[in-house]
């Protein structure tokens, strides 16, 4: 008797040392384990997204996120974001850009490159991660992790917001939301969807919703997506995806 009752004490203290509670550092490390984790400080990612191709490298702590397309006057535009900043070239020719144009153009090439290739990139020093709590979606659970960025680090657009739902089972991303000040500002909520593996990177597209109200606030957006009270703004579907892992 006193051996059973000893079993079910070491048991439930295995179960309880199993079930402390996760900072949302280690989940969002978690998350980005279960897509990837290590394969992608080294890899070599390209991909189409609507009419233009995207091609991203890191190794040792250098980055370089690569955006191709042909213009409607037929000119070859190469767009390049690295550590050493932003470049344009049109037709083999680095073109001089002001400011502001240098701003957007390297916005909206990393934004690109961002959200395909979530979620890495939430692991840095930047990235200020808070656990809201935990909650359901269609009848699973998730960790609700809100993030947001320091100034200094955290891009041109460290004011946006973010909140992720990341499975509690599989540590997948399976949808999140964000806030953003750009051209009016905007709330947007994204269903992932078409979930698959390539050389060893887990990829997804992306039902994105909008709601109109902006103080909405973003922990409130699963609700009002599973009222069917959020409008279908657009699908974010990436193809032709290969990944090389050779250095």
């Amino acid at each position: 008797m006193r051996k059973n009752t000893l079993l079910i004490i070491v048991i439930l203290f295995i179960v309880s040392c199993n079930q402390k509670k996760l900072t949302p550092a280690q989940i969002v490390n978690k998350a980005i384990e279960a897509s990837g984790g290590a394969n992608y400080k080294t890899a070599e990612i390209t991909f189409q997204f609507r009419d233009k191709k995207y091609r991203s490298k890191r190794k040792n702590g250098e980055y370089q996120l690569d955006r191709f397309h042909i213009d409607s006057l037929g000119n070859t535009i190469s767009d390049r974001l690295s550590n050493e900043g932003f470049v344009r070239i049109v037709n083999d020719t680095t073109v001089s850009l002001s400011n502001r144009e240098i701003k957007k153009y390297s916005n909206s090439v990393n934004s690109v490159h961002y959200f395909v290739q979530l979620p890495f990139g939430l692991e840095g020093d930047a990235v200020n991660k808070e656990l809201i709590g935990k909650d359901s979606i269609k009848n699973k659970e998730y960790y609700e992790i809100k993030v947001s960025f320091d100034q200094e680090g955290g891009g041109t657009d460290y004011e946006d917001e973010y909140m992720y739902w990341i499975n509690t089972d599989s540590f997948t991303v399976d949808y999140l939301a964000y806030s953003y000040h750009v051209n009016g500002g905007g709330i947007r909520f994204r269903e992932a969807f078409n979930p698959r593996v390539v050389n060893g990177l887990r990829f997804v597209d992306y039902k994105n919703y909008a709601e109109k109200d902006l103080s909405t606030p973003l922990e409130k957006l699963d609700d009002l997506y599973q009222a069917g009270e959020l409008e279908l703004f657009s699908e974010i579907i990436t193809e032709d995806i290969e990944v090389d892992l050779s250095e």
